[in-house]
């Protein structure tokens, strides 16, 4: 491991995800899911969150409409909401969700605008 990097994924992690969020998946972490819990904190958010070559509010538009097409509910509510902290804007979100019904079909874009309309009720409740 590059603790160079793990610091630079996990600052970054925190920032988008949320520290609770965070701070959750780490402490659950055991034997088993510890080694995973520090590659998805090095490689995905250090190793590539971490490059120069997008913003970050660019990586949460292709992040939603990916997680969205491989049908994975927890993880776009998550990023949903890293979403919004990036900037992009629930007008934004829809049109990336009108998108993926297009290109990965309706029950596709039915999922996301149901989750992404629970998260942003979870979030105007306070």
């Amino acid at each position: 491991m590059d603790k160079t990097t793990h610091d630079k994924g996990l600052e970054i992690r925190k920032a988008v995800l949320g520290e609770a969020y965070v701070e959750n998946a780490l402490k659950n972490a055991d034997d088993f899911n510890k080694p995973f819990q520090e590659l998805v904190t090095e490689y995905c958010w250090g190793a590539i969150w971490g490059r120069d070559g997008l913003p970050k509010k660019t990586r949460s538009m292709l992040n939603l409409a990916m997680i969205a097409i491989l049908n994975r509910p927890h993880e776009l509510r998550a990023h949903i909401k890293g979403a919004l902290t990036n900037g992009v804007t629930k007008d934004e979100i829809r049109e990336i969700f009108m998108q993926v019904a297009c290109y990965a079909g309706i029950p596709a874009g039915v999922d996301s605008f149901r989750i992404a309309r629970e998260v942003f009720a979870e979030i105007d409740k306070g």
